[in-house]
């Protein structure tokens, strides 16, 4: 019986063990004034409608949410001559038409191109900035399809003459551990969701640590934006529970916004007009 007991003992010693070693792992981190973000909609890549003139993450995008009064959320990635241009996909074909990769195209050759059809071009980070100026908060998310952190100094150098209120996410955990190093000033927010769920994914040990946010021990992100439909992820709800602001994303629907209303700081959206819901 009492080397039962000590057995018994000692598993859950080291249950206890393994719980306090992935709080210290997936915690947020502490101290920094996010109240300039929380409480705001987002509009996900500007207020955009790609089928009707107005497309995403263009400067009339940008320019309808700040009519709208909402936050921006926008993507940004650099083309071959290092100029941080506001863009989400890597590849150009879906919205310009174009065979090949952002970063393989010069600044100018990418703003000949045009969105959707349309008149308007993909903008430079610095073209937005001047449009917003600082009337919305802005969500400034990093892609990095290709690993390259000389996109958050290029962009930082940027916001760092910016005078309006902006805040950096990014799915990767490098760019944040860039912004831990070397901006440290700056909120920045870990982009997650459980990766599992999607077969490009699946059975990834990398992307299954990924979801669960292990990587926080190292970027000790200010905020977590994860993906609407994952809220329950127990991660999640820990980073929560130690005082972690949230954003979520992506809204397109006000049926979406009813499931996880009240649950997040923030909200990104696109599809609908979120204000009507509220």
């Amino acid at each position: 019986m009492d080397t039962m007991k000590k057995t018994v003992k000692r598993i859950i010693i080291f249950i206890m063990l393994l719980i306090i070693i992935f709080l210290f792992l997936i915690a947020p981190g502490r101290g920094k004034d996010t109240s300039r973000f929380t409480g705001w909609n987002y509009a996900h890549r500007g207020y955009f409608d790609n089928e009707n003139g107005i497309p995403e993450n263009s400067l009339l995008s940008f320019e309808k949410a700040v009519e709208k009064g909402f936050g921006i959320e926008l993507d940004v990635q650099l083309s071959s001559d290092g100029v941080a241009m506001v863009f989400h996909d890597a590849d150009l074909e879906r919205v310009c038409g174009v065979k090949g990769k952002i970063w393989e195209y010069t600044a100018d050759e990418l703003q000949s191109m045009r969105l959707f059809g349309t008149e308007h071009t993909i903008p430079t980070l610095a073209q937005a900035l001047e449009l917003i100026d600082g009337r919305v908060p802005l969500l400034v998310e990093y892609k990095m399809d290709r690993v390259d952190t000389a996109v958050c100094a290029v962009g930082q150098a940027l916001l760092d003459e910016y005078r309006g209120a902006y805040c950096v996410q990014s799915f990767d955990p490098r760019a944040l551990i860039w912004y831990r190093q070397n901006a440290p000033q700056t909120v920045r927010g870990q982009l997650a969701q459980e990766f599992w769920k999607e077969e490009k994914y699946a059975g990834k040990p990398l992307y299954t640590a990924l979801s669960f946010m292990v990587g926080n021990v190292a970027t000790r992100p200010d905020f977590i934006s994860y993906k609407f439909t994952d809220s329950s992820n127990i991660a999640l709800k820990l980073c929560r529970l130690m005082g972690a602001d949230a954003a979520c994303w992506t809204l397109r629907s006000p049926q979406d916004y009813e499931q996880v209303q009240g649950n997040f700081n923030m909200y990104i959206f696109d599809s609908f007009d979120i204000s009507a819901c509220q």
